[in-house]
């Protein structure tokens, strides 16, 4: 009887040099770090355990781990941190993989509820009063002439549709208003059959945000949409932890009370309720809830703001002094989601007769409408207990702070250290992790986000680039710059911005730490270049993108958003500039407690968290410009503390070893030659 081959030795003959994907995959080169990675996937497919694999660019490590993924005939999860990823794996290499191959499997490409159509939220707005808003009139017809032809459901498909389109959230779907099995429309709903097609498939794809906020839920036995699965890969894992804080945390916000108060009118207006005695209490308590939440978020926003007008994102810290100007008006608002809730809980009930005629029929649109009233009572109690929770900002586990974004205002708790929370929920439930990402070490090491993640036993695998810095790119580092804190900072970089750009004939991201040097920076080069100039926040990120591909010679000015995730193939991109080392903010109040838990604990913060943390966000940042073997180009970074610090020298060894030049001619001369 033949031996079966081991599952590590099917994934070296499949990367052999007359292997599978050399005899399907055009241009199709073994490299010594994608086979050694992929060999050690398959190890740890086949042994269980977590294995952490930092792959340097031009590794391959996307085909590295899904090979091995397939051929364990194992259902996979796979995680990562961009949709950019998500959607390269599942729109170009599961097909080329199932080419390749030559055996069948499955796979599901997943995102997060918000970008599936909810249909009935949508017949909610069909069926509606009249009154509705105009926007109504001009995108529900849309929407619902697409809903009759789509697959999926997934906004995606509506391209001539803002990404920003408010209305989009009035029809999306969303855990807190899911009926579940109850909903009338459970059997046609997108996000059932989208989990209905996972269960069934080999791999399943979804990124980090869908991955927390699904285990999130989970805690709660309600709403979750991946499937069980026992074998992960995450990949671009260096972003889990903010990832994780995002959604393992406790929110309240103008935004969630005012969707609360229009889903009870939607109700109301469905002709749902038809006793006229309980429509008015209702509409009495909606009332209320409205004016006892305006007066409780604007007293948190008079305790909390720093100035009279908030920039258009800002987080300030909570504590339970701060909060206690907010008592009273706190207290009202509580009493008026008790109030929204027990009027809801009255309603469950129909009145005497309601049901008479035709019952049979409608026993399951009575059956529905019981259970869209019981979510919506359930959902003012969670906001009610939320609530108490957040104003006795009293759990030292958590950082307590209120959030400005735009014209909501958000109180918020986060977890200050998310290590326990990712291993419980996360890595001990699989019994296979691959946690792999370009930028997972500092030092050398996995120390660092073995402890932000809280991972005490893992292989480890650290592959360099597979690309030729010395050939392909260099690191210009001006020879005198101001302190980055001075005012002089933002003038000094902007004329080394230009002088760059003038070498490089555009052709650039130029990249900030924040939106104040940007607007400085921009200005002066819009007065002294002639190239095309993209910037971030004027139109949406997947535009800009675009535009910049296809325009010769331009630049795009972006902030953080932009310094992962984003893949310019070829001369339309030949510099990245950069101008300050990206340390998180120490006003930011998560990144406060969490130097606070640091420092109490006895350790060196600086050191221990900031410095790593600005080191992984400054590699992803020059990441962008070397993408391809054929690629060249200059990475400049303007922030004169790699110089003068002591811990400039372990940025400098974390950075691409490309030759170091501080003198201007010698970027012409790289691109002459």
């Amino acid at each position: 009887m033949p031996e079966v081959p081991s599952l590590s030795g099917s994934v070296s003959d499949v990367f052999a040099p007359d292997g599978a994907l050399a005899r399907a995959v055009p241009d199709f080169e073994p490299r010594a770090g994608q086979i050694e990675m992929a060999s050690a996937v398959a190890r740890a497919f086949e042994d269980g355990g977590v294995l952490l694999a930092e792959a340097g660019t031009g590794t391959g490590k996307t085909l590295a781990y899904l090979v091995p993924a397939i051929l364990s005939r194992q259902r996979v999860l796979i995680s990562t941190g961009t949709k950019n990823l998500q959607e390269q794996i599942y729109f170009k290499d599961i097909p080329a993989l199932r080419d390749a191959l030559g055996i069948p499997f499955t796979a599901t490409y997943m995102k997060g509820r918000a970008n599936y159509l909810c249909l009935h939220r949508m017949d909610q707005l069909t069926g509606g009063a009249t009154g509705a808003p105009v926007v109504h009139d001009v995108f529900l017809p849309i929407i619902k002439e697409w809903s009759a032809r789509t697959e999926t459901g997934d906004r995606a498909e509506l391209e001539d549709l803002p990404e920003d389109l408010p209305f989009w959230n009035e029809v999306s779907a969303t855990a807190e208003t899911c009926l579940g099995t109850e909903c009338a429309r459970y059997d046609e709903c997108f996000v059932t059959r989208m989990r209905q097609r996972a269960a069934a498939s080999d791999l399943v794809i979804v990124n980090h945000h869908l991955l927390c906020a699904d285990a999130a839920v989970r805690q709660n036995a309600f709403g979750e949409v991946i499937p069980a699965c026992t074998n992960a890969v995450l990949d671009e894992a260096h972003q889990l932890e903010d990832v994780a804080t995002q959604y393992f945390g406790f929110s309240v916000s103008t935004y969630r009370l005012e969707e609360l108060a229009r889903d009870v009118e939607r109700l109301a207006a469905s002709g749902a309720i038809d006793d006229r005695q309980s429509q008015d209490d209702l509409a009495n308590a909606i009332n209320k809830l409205r004016d006892h939440a305006r007066a409780f978020f604007a007293e948190l926003a008079y305790a909390h703001r720093t100035s009279g007008q908030t920039r258009g994102e800002e987080r300030v810290r909570a504590t339970d002094a701060s909060l206690r100007g907010t008592h009273d008006a706190a207290a009202h608002l509580t009493s008026a989601l008790d109030v929204v809730e027990s009027t809801l809980a009255l309603l469950r009930r129909p009145a005497s007769g309601a049901g008479d005629a035709g019952a049979g029929a409608d026993e399951t649109d009575e059956g529905g409408r019981a259970e869209e009233i019981q979510a919506l009572a359930r959902r003012a109690g969670e906001l009610r207990t939320e609530l108490r929770f957040l104003l006795r900002a009293g759990d030292a586990e958590y950082v307590y702070f209120v959030e400005f974004r735009g014209r909501g205002i958000f109180l918020r708790a986060s977890p200050v250290d998310v290590s326990k929370i990712v291993r419980e929920l996360l890595l001990d439930r699989m019994r296979t992790t691959i946690l792999t990402s370009a930028t997972l070490t500092v030092d050398g090491t996995f120390d660092y986000i073995r402890d932000r993640l809280g991972i005490s036993t893992a292989g480890e695998l650290r592959l360099p680039s597979e690309f030729d810095f010395a050939r392909q790119a260099i690191l210009y580092l001006p020879p005198r710059m101001p302190d980055p804190r001075s005012a002089d900072f933002a003038l000094a970089a902007g004329r080394e911005v230009i002088e760059i750009l003038r070498r490089t004939e555009g052709r650039a991201f130029v990249l900030f730490t924040s939106y104040a040097t940007l607007g400085a920076v921009q200005a002066m080069a819009e007065m002294a270049l002639d190239y095309p100039m993209f910037v971030q926040g004027t139109a949406p990120r997947s535009q800009l993108l675009r535009q910049f591909r296809a325009t010769p010679h331009a630049v795009l000015f972006a902030t953080s958003s932009f310094w992962q995730g984003v893949d310019v193939i070829g001369d339309a991109l030949s510099c990245v500039i950069i101008d300050k080392l990206p340390f998180a903010s120490p006003s930011d109040p998560i990144t406060a407690a969490r130097i606070e838990a640091i420092r109490e604990r006895g350790g060196e913060p600086f050191g221990e968290y900031q410095v790593p943390l600005a080191i992984l966000a400054l590699q992803q940042g020059l990441g962008r410009l070397i993408r391809h073997r054929r690629d060249r180009g200059v990475l400049a970074v303007l922030d004169p503390r790699l110089r003068t610090k002591g811990y400039g020298r372990r940025f400098l060894g974390s950075l691409p070893p490309a030759p170091v030049v501080h003198d201007l001619s010698r970027i012409e001369a790289f691109f002459r030659d």
